[in-house]
């Protein structure tokens, strides 16, 4: 696992959290959505990053019915988790050359 920059972290947290609004907007319509927060934190110790945390409050609009909100951020979360993963291995393969 490479160092990362307070940049880099940065960079990863907010390309994680653009994942995770994208992936519920395309699945409902913004107009549906009454609440969505999306948080993530990397929490690093000298530079080596140990722990990546994504957090989705999805609340959606009462016409949606039945549409489970969990299993969406749910699902959101786990494509947050594949971007970062994907940043990671391009950043290993960068400082590698």
């Amino acid at each position: 696992m490479p160092e990362l920059t307070p940049e880099q972290i940065e960079e990863l947290c907010s390309m994680v959290e653009e994942t995770a609004r994208e992936y519920i907007l395309s699945k409902v319509p913004p107009k549906r959505v009454e609440t969505l927060n999306i948080s993530a934190d990397v929490e690093a110790e000298n530079g080596k990053p140990l722990t990546l945390t994504v957090e989705v409050e999805l609340v959606l609009s009462p016409i949606m019915g039945t549409f489970d909100a969990q299993r969406l951020a749910d699902e959101a979360v786990k494509e947050s988790f594949a971007t970062a993963e994907r940043y990671l291995r391009e950043l290993k393969c960068r400082l590698q050359k």
